[in-house]
């Protein structure tokens, strides 16, 4: 997938660079309206007004796609009607049609054409698209939209462009994948994957370009920590600048390398191998 570079007519359009939407998107197509919801927005607030999230706020309306990362529809053939984008992820979601009539999005997996076939369970093909438990799958295979519970829907790798490996599989019913961040796992063999790449592999190579797509995207300016004055910020204050010598959030816990995973998390059985530094 190739990025879209503008012409320097204007200060935002010098740096510019969007995802080419003409290569992969269908044209004329419009969004589902039985798969469409209404997003609510909060601009970061709590019941009672307060922010609790900064830098959010405002940008463009959306609705929510309901995506199915479940694929529990076994031995049913379904066609790829379109490709769309979706607002709500960095991914390009899929418009698949069952044979018995049923409409679902799905995640668009790398190289998603029009009219292709897909088919989940068991009689499923070892080709991207189609999804499998892992048990069921050969080693070495690459997947995304994994389970962590058998039947909850797929909860990682959902990202443009990430995809994760089947390594192994052990006789205690779990088999080891290896994760995007290089951080090993084990995922009980019951749970679902789909095989193949994420599609939109060029989202982060994107360039913005000017504050105002930020805001277009609900995302408020961030001011650093050592612009503030000390009752701000433990970074504000001082003389010139400086790297805010203690290193912490506006709230005094310690950033930077700070690790905040509880020991006794229940998770860490099933981690292997932690990620690369």
């Amino acid at each position: 997938m190739t990025l879209k570079n503008y012409r320097p007519i204007t200060p935002s359009t010098r740096q510019l660079k969007t995802v080419d939407y003409t290569k992969i998107l269908t044209k004329g197509v419009e969004p589902e309206k039985s798969l469409l919801s209404v997003r609510k927005r909060t601009g970061g607030r709590n019941n009672t007004g307060r922010i609790t999230t900064r830098h959010h706020g405002g940008g463009h309306k959306r609705k929510l796609r309901t995506i199915d990362f479940k694929r529990d529809k076994e031995a049913i053939d379904a066609v790829v009607a379109s490709i769309e984008y979706d607002p709500g992820r960095s991914a390009f979601v899929s418009l698949v049609n069952y044979k018995d009539g049923e409409k679902r999005y799905i995640l668009a997996y790398e190289g998603v054409k029009v009219g292709d076939v897909i088919r989940s369970g068991k009689t499923a093909n070892f080709r991207p698209g189609h999804s499998m438990a892992l048990k069921d799958m050969p080693v070495g295979s690459v997947v995304h939209n994994i389970e962590l519970a058998a039947g909850l829907g797929g909860k990682m790798v959902r990202s443009a462009g990430q995809s994760a490996q089947l390594v192994a599989k052990q006789e205690d019913g779990f088999v080891v994948i290896r994760l995007p961040s290089s951080e090993m796992r084990l995922i009980h063999e019951n749970c679902r994957a789909t095989f193949g790449v994420v599609s939109n592999s060029s989202h982060n190579t994107q360039v913005v370009g000017k504050a105002g797509r930020s805001r277009w995207m609900g995302i408020r300016p961030t001011v650093r920590g050592t612009a503030m004055n000390p009752v701000d910020h433990p970074h504000g204050g001082g003389e010139g600048r400086h790297n805010g010598y203690r290193l912490e959030t506006p709230w005094a816990v310690p950033t930077k390398g700070y690790k905040t995973r509880k020991k006794n998390k229940h998770s860490s059985m099933y981690i292997i191998s932690r990620r690369k530094k």
